[in-house]
């Protein structure tokens, strides 16, 4: 890798900005000033300085955010708070994987890493996404059966198969659902379909990432390597007695 596109990434400055630093000598390879900007370096087995200081070069970042109520799933917006105003980190590229609602919490994978996210949210992939939610009205397992075989939520298709898991149920209902689609709303209209509306919305899981206990509404932690390795490595296969 160059050595100004090392800096920047790391966000020490734009590539300009560095090229200027570096002639300025704030630059040290292996301890020498006599570095250039197209220099190839390895930040894996030399140390490359800035005004002294060691960088701790990473290609990719990963965070998991408990997404609050009240943010949406954006870079930037105008009127809300957003997902990244939570993230503590230089790196400009960092993008949320999928989307949840304004009034929704729970999961949010934040990454730089465009083809795991990529590979997360191929339609071909049918990744399993499992919420908990409150439900306004009495979830009974004929809710679950027709989940299981699949709804018309007002879109070409129907949704594919979904586990509809009933932890408690009286005229509101506790429920675990997994579905391997993101169509828009999706959890909102399959319970719609059924006649019952979701009153609250929790993600707890994507592929086999599963949010932290330990964190609450608005914190967020970096992912551990071995997180990381099973979400690359996960098997994309379905619950076999969902499938179609």
């Amino acid at each position: 890798m160059r050595l100004d596109k090392l800096l920047a990434d790391m966000q020490i400055g734009s590539r300009s900005e560095v090229k200027t630093y570096i002639r300025q000598k704030k630059v040290t390879i292996d301890g020498s000033t006599d570095v250039r900007a197209n220099q190839e370096v390895n930040p894996v087995v030399q140390t490359v300085c800035y005004l002294g200081k060691p960088l701790k070069y990473r290609e990719f970042e990963y965070y998991m955010l408990y997404k609050p109520k009240g943010c949406v799933t954006a870079r930037s917006d105008a009127v809300h708070a957003t997902v990244m105003d939570y993230i503590d980190s230089n790196r400009k590229n960092l993008s949320p994987v999928g989307r949840l609602d304004l009034d929704t919490e729970g999961l949010l994978l934040i990454t730089n890493d465009g083809a795991l996210s990529h590979d997360l949210l191929s339609p071909a992939k049918h990744v399993k996404k499992t919420y908990e939610a409150m439900i306004d009205g009495h979830v009974t397992d004929a809710d679950a059966e027709a989940f299981r075989q699949g709804l018309d939520i007002g879109d070409d298709t129907l949704t594919r198969p979904a586990e509809l898991e009933i932890l408690s149920a009286n005229e509101q209902s506790f429920i675990r659902v997994t579905i391997t689609e993101g169509r828009f709303h999706q959890v909102k209209r399959m319970f719609q379909a059924v006649g019952k509306e979701v009153v609250y919305l929790k993600r707890i899981s994507m592929g086999n990432l599963l949010l932290d206990e330990m964190l609450k509404p608005g914190e967020y932690r970096e992912l551990k390597e071995e997180e990381i390795r099973a979400l690359k490595n996960r098997e994309d296969s379905y619950c076999s007695h969902l499938t179609v």
